[in-house]
């Protein structure tokens, strides 16, 4: 664990701070040129990565949103289109990059309730093999989307439906750990490992990213076939993302993995504290949270109060994003005393 600082930062899981056993492994870790395929501690990660969701091979890379592109890219080619959700991270909040690099069509589809994408409609949006129409060649999911979980049955039946129709499937995992970790205790299993990969093996290629949740500085992995992977690889360096001594931070994803996977349960445990203890506030609607992220709804007059509540939380060093939706995400760096805390600055503004 690291220290716990005077400020309860529920923005994002990405504010971590690496602990103090991240950094030395960091400190200590061999390194090599990783654009030359030579980083021994990149190479590691990589192998572990893969082994550990059942794929071939991986690609490390800086970030989600890059895995994501190189992912896409490396399934899809000009004038090819992915099914994809509206509020999915990779088509409404990642710059449009398949459309503006690859010149690949998104056909974004709303999603259920539930966070999942319609199977009728997926099948529907499915293109004819006709020259008026961009090529479907990918399926996108998230998972978890917002904090929630997809079922684990409509996974199946959904890439199932894309193999059928000749298309590809990918998975946004950014959280995948924090979805394995939900579908565990849902499942009764004591192995979130083992959840992750089944997770995994229903998708042609994962993206996995180990900033968030599991406390990571920096880093992502896309995981798949070696032919697929050795696409990726090309992308990455057009993109960008060739780094050199990246064993650094190859190093803390892996230790990410060995040690902060099992803890994920701790901040689910926190987020449904935090909703619990704002349950009943007029004017707020709480949203019961799957894994880390709590999303609570002003409503009525509430809601044009707003800007002054996170103000005023700002003051008092609890930092929460938003507007008429805030969000709160708990992580490594924040304990139940922090939780306690935001819950009776929230409950006083409120009363105030």
């Amino acid at each position: 664990m690291t220290e716990k600082s005077s400020v309860v930062d529920l923005r994002s899981d990405t504010v971590t701070q690496p602990s103090r056993g991240m950094r030395e492994a960091m400190m200590s870790a061999p390194l090599g040129d990783d654009v030359f395929s030579a980083d021994p501690s990149v190479n590691a990660l990589q192998e572990k990565i893969a082994a550990l969701l059942g794929f071939e091979a991986a690609l490390f890379v800086p970030t989600g949103t890059q895995s994501n592109l190189c992912g896409i890219l490396s399934h899809c080619g000009r004038g090819d289109e992915y099914i994809v959700g509206q509020q999915a991270h990779c088509y409404r909040w990642e710059g449009g990059g398949a459309a503006v690099f690859g010149s690949v069509q998104p056909q974004p589809l709303d999603h259920a309730p539930d966070g999942t994408l319609p199977l009728a409609q997926i099948e529907a949006s499915i293109k004819p093999d006709d020259a008026h129409f961009a090529r479907t060649r990918l399926l996108a999911l998230e998972n978890t989307l917002g904090g929630k979980l997809l079922p684990f049955d409509y996974v199946q039946a959904a890439t199932a439906l894309a193999r059928r129709k000749g298309v590809q499937s990918h998975l946004d995992g950014a959280r995948l750990f924090n979805a394995a970790t939900a579908q565990a205790a849902l499942t009764d299993s004591s192995d979130v490992r083992a959840e992750a990969r089944r997770i995994a093996q229903c998708f042609d290629s994962v993206s996995v990213c180990f900033s968030k949740g599991l406390g990571a500085p920096i880093g992502s992995a896309l995981v798949g076939s070696r032919d697929f992977i050795a696409r990726a690889h090309r992308i990455r360096k057009m993109a960008g993302g060739g780094m050199r001594q990246a064993g650094l931070l190859a190093a803390a994803a892996a230790y990410a993995l060995d040690q902060h996977v099992d803890r994920l349960a701790d901040d689910h445990a926190l987020a449904v504290r935090l909703a619990h203890g704002l349950q009943g506030i007029e004017g707020l609607t709480v949203e019961t949270p799957h894994t880390n992220i709590v999303f609570v709804d002003l409503t009525g007059a509430a809601q044009s109060r707003s800007a002054e509540l996170l103000a005023q939380l700002n003051a008092q060093g609890i930092l929460a994003t938003g507007l008429y939706r805030l969000r709160f995400v708990t992580h490594l760096d924040v304990d139940a005393a922090g939780v306690d805390r935001a819950v009776a600055a929230i409950r006083a503004f409120f009363k105030a």
